[in-house]
């Protein structure tokens, strides 16, 4: 028989409340009650187990801690963790986060906290993996262990811990100052009035789709393509943000069309279609408070903005309002793989599509104004495109598709891609890092020893995943076919003059001939670009990248040895891209970039001639070739009637150009480590401020043309 316990009440149990005593404790069922799930009267001894006539044992000292919810933060982060460590170890294990696909593989995420905190990131290493870019939130650092002591649900402390919460303090307690770049709005313009009738909407996104969104790829077709059309049925009740897409893409639908196109298809000036919209657009991106926008369509709009009103400004000042757009996009995050995690599928890939093609265009004007801060470098790790249609990416989806790298790709995105692939190369090897960032040479044999190694395999594996089946009568086949074949010509390029620019370094005949076989093929998949009628509608696009560094190599080239076998066969290459180039130019007359590229061409010519003349070879120089004969007659017309008789007597490089055109000395150009005399007509002259074509290459006090550290990103795209 049980021992009998004398009844007690919960009364009892606990002393009285009263003052500076704690309040008393709960009184829970009895052991025997919890293990039968019946209901217990919470004496002792309890009805229940004096009925069964057992010991009654009080629930109060088994009492179980309540457990706290384990935050999803921690739980990813062991998660991460854990799989690193499989991975290192060589361990097959099926992820949660499947990856796709391919040669492009992410970045390891362990220890990866929330990607909006300080964005510092630095790369880490480990064994059997690729290199993983990972900033570490302070905020949740500092908290995490008060964190795992709690007990009981977050507390209103807690909550006003949260990174968001702060954020949004931080926000409301400043004036919203979105005029810092367009200024203060328009609050007398109605911009739904600056939209374009139903019908030319539609023809400016149909254009948009032609000429501009296969080289870039940084919208969604299918899913945008139903927005705008809902939209054209009432301008009126457009989203900020939409409507800030929709303008930008009339400015570069626009800027992609010929003047006399633009005047036959919408009865306007191509310049002042571009003024109106450019104006809309800047209204519409202060309207979505675009300079703290965390929307991904947001500053998809100011970069297509940005591209529009390239011809126009000055590169200096274009490469200031990129980096507000590069500044958004790593605070977004759309840089870094470990915040693009967090997103969908779909919305990660729009992003790279993004990032990628914003480097470019960055890296291509900080290139322009001899800016010596270069995007593309190896301190991000955002991947490369997946080489898929459109149509294979939806919002809904939940698993990444399949790539088209095997058997030749050849998809809607294959020039964005291709691009970003040679560019993914570019930014590790050492060439370019030579001219642009030698500090981080480190890091980048550190990382990917595998890449910036070998030009060679990286053309074989582009033209094994790409090119191989592309169809050379297909548009965008053919623009990246030879595009492609120009930029590894560059690479090549900027390769052999990092290995062999030392100045005491003489080049033996065949670094000579090679180095120029690499500019000459810049020059021929250039010209090859800009004369068919294919890449009609994508040539708004060529015009940012002029084969500068190709014409460089090659006049210095003919200055050293001017009468050698491939001299002729250069000033062929040479006219051709000329007048692919500078037909219009030199039709039109005067303008300081042909004055500038006068200078650099006839001045090689010059050289020729005295070669042959001393020589006696005077037959060679009849006739000239035809861009020194094009060139000649256009700075005849620039000099006026009154001189044009005596220049074709004798070329005058001085002709209609005063010395005060002219804004800094040069000196003698150095060529395989050995001065060179001065190119004729620059003696004693100055160089001019050059256009968008020729920025940075002419404002240097000391210009040492083989030095191409001086210019930093020649090399880039």
């Amino acid at each position: 028989m049980a021992s009998f316990i004398p009844e007690v009440s919960p009364e009892q149990t606990s002393p009285a409340p009263g003052p500076g005593r704690p309040k008393p404790q709960r009184v829970l069922a009895c052991v025997l009650c919890s293990q039968r799930k019946v209901k217990c009267d919470r004496r002792f001894p309890c009805s229940n187990c004096v009925k069964f006539r057992a010991e009654c044992v009080p629930a109060t000292v088994t009492k179980r801690q309540r457990r706290r919810r384990l935050p999803e933060r921690d739980l990813s982060d062991r998660l991460r963790q854990y799989e690193d460590l499989l991975r290192r170890n060589n361990i097959a294990f099926e992820p949660l986060m499947k990856e796709p696909a391919g040669d492009n593989e992410p970045a390891n995420d362990d220890n990866a906290d929330d990607s909006d905190g300080l964005d510092m990131s630095t790369p880490t290493t480990g064994a059997g993996s690729e290199s993983r870019y990972e900033a570490k939130n302070i905020l949740f650092s500092i908290t995490r262990g008060f964190r795992d002591a709690v007990i009981d649900s977050e507390s209103p402390a807690d909550e006003a811990l949260q990174e968001n919460t702060i954020k949004q303090a931080w926000v409301d307690s400043v004036d919203h100052a979105d005029h810092l770049l367009f200024g203060a709005r328009a609050a007398t313009v109605d911009i739904s009035t600056l939209h374009p009738d139903p019908v030319q909407i539609f023809k400016l996104w149909q254009i948009y789709l032609d000429n501009v969104n296969p080289l870039l790829k940084v919208t969604h077709t299918p899913s945008l393509q139903g927005r705008i059309i809902e939209a054209a049925s009432n301008v009126t009740a457009i989203h900020p943000v939409l409507e800030a897409l929709m303008f930008s893409i009339y400015c570069t639908s626009v800027l992609s069309l010929q003047v006399e196109e633009c005047q036959a298809m919408f009865g306007a000036a191509r310049d002042e279609l571009l003024t109106r919209y450019q104006f809309a657009c800047q209204q519409a991106l202060l309207n979505c408070n675009f300079l703290r926008t965390g929307d991904r369509d947001c500053l998809t709009a100011l970069y297509l903005y940005l591209i529009s009103v390239r011809p126009g400004v000055v590169p200096q000042s274009l490469h200031s309002m990129l980096g507000i757009a590069t500044r958004i996009a790593q605070r977004m995050g759309i840089h870094n793989e470990a915040s693009l995690a967090e997103c969908s599928v779909f919305e990660a890939e729009m992003r790279r599509r993004l990032w990628w093609s914003l480097m470019l265009f960055d890296s291509r004007i900080g290139q322009l104004a001899s800016s010596k801060t270069v995007p593309l470098d190896p301190t991000w790790d955002c991947r490369v495109p997946l080489n898929v249609n459109d149509s294979d990416l939806r919002p809904e989806m939940k698993e990444p598709p399949p790539t088209n790298n095997q058997g030749g790709g050849c998809t809607e995105t294959l020039f964005a891609v291709v691009r970003s692939e040679i560019a993914d190369f570019v930014r590790y090897a050492e060439f370019h890092l030579d001219f642009t960032s030698p500090a981080l040479k480190a890091i980048a044999k550190q990382q990917h020893q595998d890449k910036g190694s070998d030009l060679s395999k990286l053309a074989s594996t582009i033209q094994e995943k790409y090119l191989r089946s592309c169809d050379p009568d297909n548009p965008l086949h053919f623009m990246t076919t030879w595009t492609t074949r120009s930029y590894l010509a560059k690479c090549r390029l900027m390769d052999h003059h990092s290995r062999y620019s030392a100045s005491c370094v003489v080049w033996t005949a065949n670094q000579r001939d090679a180095a120029t076989t690499h500019a000459l093929t810049m020059l021929e998949c250039d010209t090859k670009v800009m004369t068919s009628p294919l890449t009609a509608r994508f040539r708004w696009f060529n015009h940012f990248y002029f084969p500068f560094l190709a014409y460089i190599h090659l006049v210095q080239d003919m200055q050293k040895h001017p009468t050698s076998e491939r001299a002729a066969h250069a000033w062929e290459i040479m006219s051709d891209n000329f007048e692919a180039w500078f037909s219009a130019m030199v039709a039109d007359g005067d303008s300081p970039v042909l004055k500038l590229f006068a200078r650099l061409i006839m001045g090689a010519w010059d050289a020729c001639e005295a070669a042959a003349v001393r020589n006696g070879e005077t037959n060679t120089l009849n006739p000239p070739p035809r861009i020194v004969a094009s060139l000649r007659e256009a700075l005849a017309r620039m000099a006026g009637p009154s001189q044009g008789a005596a220049a074709e007597q004798q070329p005058d490089f001085d002709m209609g150009l005063g010395t005060d055109d002219f804004m800094m000395p040069v000196r003698p150009m150095v060529f395989n480590g050995q001065a060179q005399p001065s190119v004729p007509g620059f003696q004693d002259n100055r160089a001019m401020m050059g256009s968008e074509m020729f920025p940075a290459a002419y404002t240097r006090n000391q210009m040492d043309w083989t030095a191409f550290g001086g210019w930093p990103g020649w090399g880039s795209f």
